[in-house]
């Protein structure tokens, strides 16, 4: 009796703990989960720049003034005149290209708007370091790009008021799509067999493949402790150069030349790279150009790839 009696009362407490829990979530207008957000807070989310320029931060930047920074941190990958490097894209040209065969879609020939420019440099350029850039250093290369598509003159100065006035060549072919959502009917009866479908063509990492290819036996080098910290360092901040030689950067693939490099010591190498260097084929930025890495990270990273040699 003693144990049913205990029993009802921790019901009738839990009872009451519920409904004392709702009644305050129903006036508290939520359900009592997590915490309003601060005005601090949602201003960290909302960070979109609109097509009529609504959450550009105060600045300015001119042609001039982008011309260097562009050189310094954009050319590697885009080209000097934004004609792009490898396989990077270009930024300038291409236009009366979109109907064509093979359309060749840049700043210039295919963006609906300035602000997206400013947005995308903002948020994720220079390749190796995203937000490193300040506001006025972006206004200046995206004033830069936008005199490489003949879009302002050489004297031109943008800044938060003026970019929404720049019309961009392709703006009024981009619209919102009214058409309807459309529901297939499922196949449920005289189906294809899947056996005796084909796949014609497959899309790298999505289209399964009908016969996997046999696994290519190769004997990996055993990486030391400071080369395995290296490799995260390499992946997110060196390949984007290294592994297509952009710039002239040399390939971590080409084992000979890195022979020949491994024969000046890591210390000179570590110094080449943290400080930046000229070279004969090209020129390697201080830290490649996030300056936000350790002189370790960086140290490490040539570790790296010396052993993969």
């Amino acid at each position: 009796m003693y144990n049913l009696n205990r029993l009802f009362c921790t019901l009738v407490v839990l009872a009451l703990l519920s409904i004392s829990t709702m009644s305050f979530a129903e006036n508290a207008g939520h359900f009592g989960i997590g915490k309003t957000a601060t005005s601090e807070e949602i201003a960290g989310w909302d960070i979109d720049i609109r097509p009529d320029g609504k959450g550009l931060p105060v600045g300015q930047g001119s042609v001039a003034q982008g011309e260097p920074l562009y050189e310094a941190k954009c050319a590697s990958c885009h080209g000097s005149f934004g004609e792009g490097q490898g396989r990077w894209p270009p930024l300038a040209g291409g236009e009366g290209s979109l109907t064509e065969d093979r359309p060749e879609k840049t700043v210039g020939s295919y963006w609906p708007y300035a602000s997206t420019l400013w947005d995308y440099i903002n948020r994720a350029m220079p390749y190796p370091a995203p937000k490193s850039l300040t506001p006025n250093e972006v206004y200046a290369i995206s004033a830069y790009i936008l005199y490489l598509n003949d879009l302002v003159e050489d004297d031109f100065v943008l800044d938060q008021s003026n970019l929404a006035t720049i019309k961009m060549p392709n703006e009024e072919n981009f619209y919102i799509d009214n058409r309807p959502d459309t529901n297939n009917t499922r196949c449920m009866k005289n189906c294809k067999d899947p056996r005796k479908i084909v796949v014609q063509h497959s899309l790298r990492g999505i289209t399964p493949d009908q016969e996997a290819p046999a696994p290519i036996k190769q004997d990996k080098p055993v990486l030391s402790e400071v080369a395995i910290k290296g490799k995260i360092t390499y992946t997110n901040s060196c390949l984007v150069c290294h592994g297509s030689g952009i710039a002239g950067a040399p390939k971590t693939s080409d084992k000979e030349d890195w022979r020949k490099r491994s024969e000046k010591g890591i210390d000179t190498l570590t110094k080449h790279a943290i400080e930046g260097y000229q070279g004969n084929t090209g020129i390697m930025p201080a830290k490649g150009g996030n300056l936000s890495l350790t002189d370790e990270q960086v140290k490490n990273s040539i570790q790296y790839i010396l052993e993969v040699q």
